[in-house]
């Protein structure tokens, strides 16, 4: 018996999010809802949750249902509030004052440190935000429990626990989730809803198997459809021939047969349904400008330290040449981001002495950060293409639409932008720089799928030289070439990612 039945629903903002929208949510159910950035997700989520009001369709639900919500962001009247009490905090009164208990059950099971549980949220990591917004939904014992983005900001070893966490819960308890990481997808889901803006189809399948289904259903539909408005067009030069004949031969039977050829080459166009077009939330393009350096970047031995001089680890005698995509592994605390900030500071200041690390004057560094810091939040992003480039106004604001952004947000503070957005425009920065190097940290946060596939074409298209940091399983699998890992405080290389990403499964 389904939980949740969602019939015909649909969503219009200044345009229809989704429509037509059909779904029944039964006990059992592990379903990922997989679209673009901006393209109803939340929307959608809001919906079920009971938040938000649908433009048209309807949902109903079991009598006595409750849906539990894990939301994006930490509401800000939580961020003072320690670990533990966020949790107690979305008990009832009465009942936070005599089973208490529950949410140490909660925490247990989410593998929540002591040291952490009396900590204030704002002083803890957005990994560990996220966790707390999941422990004050599942503390209420929600009969279906629908996460929105549930990855975003943690580590391998913080997903693996998540995964985990998730394929232990009851099997009666229904999860909805949505998520750009695929790998996570296919580790707990066992259904994937494409939401599309006019029919979204469902498999019965996790998502990269879904993934290649929906590839063979939208070939067909492109096929039939070719094929229908072909026989359409057939349709059409027969009724003009038949005219002219009817008309020099004074035949009403031609001039019947004309019209009934007419009549079904009209209901075929009406009938015909192009195959769906994924509207892109932006492009992403790079560039490589080449160097005729076979070294890049040499290693001899380099110390990586913390800020106040504790050695973090020693690079040993590495190279990196031109066609490298590096994956740099490690846990987190171990120095990856630190390296990348060396390696950026010997690029970006070849007069200044560097121990350890020589890098060829003909570089030109491609740099993002996890954090997308670069950006300036104040600034817009017309303001920042120009100031950072020489393009007039016409050509920027081309290249901003390209990116994703509308006039009326290529004027608005960077700040204002989603993740996703802010995200396409520091690919953008990217690509105007025009770079022969490329520092990856954590590239793919915020970018929803067709984003990281684009992303990861690109990067081989254009056979591009880059070292990054990833905690995205497929990316990293994808994109990665040779492959670096931090341990016992030494940097080595090794043959793949995989007894890495093991090794970090194990140490959740």
């Amino acid at each position: 018996m389904s939980l949740i039945n969602i019939r015909n629903l649909g969503v219009t903002l200044s345009s229809p999010l989704f429509s037509n929208l059909n779904l029944a949510i039964n006990a059992g159910d592990r379903i990922s809802v997989v679209a673009a950035n901006g393209r109803g997700k939340s929307t959608l989520f809001r919906c079920i949750a009971g938040t938000l009001e649908a433009t048209e369709g309807e949902i109903t639900r079991s009598r006595g249902l409750t849906v539990g919500y894990v939301e994006q962001n930490v509401p800000p009247v939580l961020l003072d509030k320690t670990f533990y009490d966020a949790v107690l905090d979305a008990l009832p009164a009465e009942q936070a004052e005599t089973e208490s208990w529950r949410v140490d059950v909660v925490l247990e099971s989410l593998e929540v440190p002591e040291e952490f549980r009396t900590r204030q949220l704002k002083a803890l990591s957005g990994g560990w935000q996220r966790l707390a917004l999941l422990a004050r939904v599942w503390v209420t014992e929600p009969d279906v429990l629908m996460l929105d983005e549930p990855t975003n900001h943690l580590d391998l070893g913080k997903i693996a626990a998540l995964e985990d966490w998730l394929n232990a819960l009851p099997r009666d308890v229904p999860v909805v989730l949505a998520s750009h990481d695929r790998a996570f997808l296919d580790a707990v889901t066992n259904r994937t809803l494409f939401l599309r803006p006019e029919q979204s189809p469902v498999f019965a399948l996790p998502y990269s198997r879904a993934r290649t289904a929906l590839e063979e259903v939208d070939a067909a539909d492109a096929r039939r459809y070719e094929r229908d408005m072909k026989t359409a067009d057939q349709l059409r030069k027969q009724a003009a021939k038949l005219k002219n004949i009817g008309i020099n031969s004074g035949s009403d039977l031609l001039v019947v047969k004309t019209k009934q050829l007419k009549e079904r080459a009209e209901k075929l166009e009406d009938a015909a349904r192009p195959a769906h077009l994924e509207r892109s939330a932006g492009t992403i393009r790079l560039a490589n400008s080449g160097t005729h350096a076979k070294v890049l970047i040499t290693l001899d031995d380099a110390e990586v330290c913390t800020p106040d001089g504790t050695l973090l680890f020693r690079t040993g005698k590495q190279f990196i040449c031109q066609g490298d995509r590096i994956v740099l592994l490690g846990l987190n605390g171990t120095g990856k981001t630190r390296l990348i900030q060396r390696l950026r500071n010997v690029i970006t200041n070849p007069e200044t002495t560097h121990d350890g690390i020589k890098a060829t004057p003909s570089l030109v560094l491609g740099y993002v950060d996890q954090a997308l810091a670069d950006l300036k939040g104040t600034d817009t992003p017309m303001r920042t293409v120009t100031h950072r480039f020489d393009v007039g106004d016409q050509r920027a604001r081309s290249l901003l639409a390209g990116a994703g952004m509308n006039v009326d947000m290529q004027d608005k503070p960077i700040d204002r932008l989603s993740g996703g957005q802010k995200a396409r425009l520091g690919m953008l920065m990217l690509r105007l720089a025009n770079p022969n190097f490329y520092l990856l940290d954590e590239p793919t946060n915020h970018l929803d799928i067709d984003g990281q596939e684009t992303l990861e074409a690109e990067l081989m298209a254009h056979k591009a030289s880059c070292l990054l940091v990833s905690h995205d399983r497929s990316f990293v699998r994808n994109v990665g070439n040779r492959f670096w890992i931090i341990a016992r405080k030494r940097l080595v290389e090794v043959d793949g990612p995989e007894e890495f990403f093991m090794e970090a499964t194990l140490l959740k």
